[in-house]
């Protein structure tokens, strides 16, 4: 029996992408014991993954406060892990490689770098969809795969029947209006529209909520939809995954809870402007599928309503 690392630090959507390809390493490694080295904000959640052992925190301090580093660095080598899964594959997990296994090839350590396809750059590689980047970095590693392009993020979710009876949750339409504020970009301008357009149509037949983020509890006073809380907090991320689990439909931003809807294999649309494809963050499956347009302020309520239409019926 081994110890093998894999590293995901995040981002929310990340984590639930990386689900399948955390699957498969499991599935091949079913005698040896699986450790994540990812960020303080998702061990909870990564604690309840049924294939992983136990989770290592990286504060990702900076590079040069060598004091961290050390005892990160010291406190890894403790595991004697026999392989690294570098889902990151960032240049801070690149130097952590440099420091921990610097002459190791894809049997000790599986990255990007250490799979790139023959007279490949990175950079042209990275440009290809990320869950077919993640299966031929495990094919190429010795995994098997059969999970990887097809992630289940199911693991992530809890009881939230008291929530759902509070707000008097049964047939509901979820929204997520918002972004990171550094990212406004993403953010589609017409959610009030739409929302009027759903009500006219579906009257009291449908629900319609949101659930904000911590920072945006204030924003969501501006969308004529219903914030569903926990004790005026908002959910955390395990609360998040079953409403969303159990949404009728749901429409997003791309953002991180839509990343999570593509994986809990629900109906919805996310809605994506110049900022990247659909194609290349892999969000598409087969009941979660994006409208893709130069201009998000070019697109019309009436269109998302139609396609949202289209999925229900």
């Amino acid at each position: 029996m081994s110890n093998i690392l894999i590293i995901k630090h995040g981002s929310l959507g990340d984590i639930a992408q990386a689900s399948g390809a955390i699957q498969d390493i499991s599935d091949n490694h079913p005698n040896d014991k699986l450790y994540i080295l990812s960020t303080k904000p998702y061990y909870n959640l990564l604690k309840k993954n049924p294939n992983i052992i136990d989770v290592i925190i990286d504060k990702r301090l900076s590079r040069f406060n060598l004091v961290y580093l050390y005892l990160l660095m010291r406190k890894i080598k403790k595991y004697k892990f026999a392989k690294v899964y570098d889902l990151q594959n960032s240049n801070r997990t690149g130097f952590y490689k440099k420091i921990l296994f610097p002459k190791a090839n894809s049997d000790i350590w599986s990255s990007t770098e250490t799979t790139l396809p023959e007279n490949t750059k990175k950079n042209d590689f990275d440009k290809s969809s990320v869950l077919n980047r993640f299966q031929h970095q495990l094919n190429v590693s010795g995994i098997k795969t059969d999970k990887v392009t097809k992630p289940d993020f199911s693991w992530s979710c809890e009881d939230i029947s008291e929530i759902k009876k509070k707000y008097n949750l049964n047939k509901y339409v979820l929204l997520f209006p918002f972004s990171s504020s550094h990212l406004t970009i993403k953010r589609w301008p017409y959610y009030n529209e739409l929302i009027a357009k759903i009500k006219k149509t579906f009257s009291d037949d449908l629900k319609i909520v949101t659930a904000p983020g911590h920072n945006e509890i204030k924003l969501s006073k501006d969308i004529d939809a219903e914030s569903i809380l926990d004790n005026e907090r908002s959910l955390n991320i395990s609360q998040l995954s079953s409403l969303i689990k159990e949404s009728y439909f749901v429409i997003s931003n791309d953002t991180g809870p839509a990343h999570m809807a593509a994986h809990l294999n629900v109906k919805g649309l996310v809605l994506f402007g110049s900022h990247t494809t659909a194609k290349k963050v892999s969000i598409e499956r087969e009941h979660f599928k994006a409208i893709q347009v130069s201009d998000l302020t070019k697109l019309s309520a009436d269109k998302v309503f139609q396609r949202m239409k289209e999925a229900v019926n």
